[in-house]
């Protein structure tokens, strides 16, 4: 292996690393958050809270392939958050089968007073430029597309 091959290699190593312990914060924090709304209410459940207040009211099967998981998590989910106070699930009038979910208007607010700063920490964000934020996102972003590959060639 060449200098320049163990390089790259050592350099993929630190990124994993440092984008596993990243992800083992962001767990933390939002486990956290989620236990601010309620002590009950477990991560997969903010996850779900999340999703409906960045998209609206939802089928049950929808969130469920949004969020990448079976229909009968999110029936579980939704029975729990339901009986918090968090959600109202209401039958669809055009399928009397398909149940919709919606954000209950007092998870509303709660969920977005912990929106902001649960993932990263603001206080170090702060003393980045607008142009790192910038930059920073679009390596995020290009971690998580395939797509990406075909740009940068």
């Amino acid at each position: 292996m060449t200098a320049q091959e163990l390089s790259r290699t050592k350099a993929l190593h630190e990124v994993e690393e440092n984008l596993r312990l990243l992800t083992e914060t962001v767990r933390s924090r939002m486990r956290d958050a989620a236990k601010g709304i309620d002590p009950s209410l477990p991560l997969f459940g903010l996850k779900l809270l999340q999703l409906l207040k960045r998209e609206g009211p939802l089928h049950s099967g929808a969130a469920a392939d949004l969020l990448m998981v079976d229909k009968s998590v999110i029936s579980r989910q939704s029975r729990q958050l339901e009986e918090l106070g968090l959600i109202d699930v209401q039958t669809d009038p055009r399928d009397g089968r398909a149940r919709v979910l919606v954000l209950a208007p007092a998870a509303e607010e709660r969920v977005g007073a912990v929106q902001t700063g649960i993932m990263l920490d603001s206080h170090i964000l702060d003393s980045w430029s607008a142009e790192e934020l910038h930059q920073f996102a679009g390596y995020l972003s290009r971690l998580r597309s395939p797509e990406s590959l075909a740009d940068a060639s």
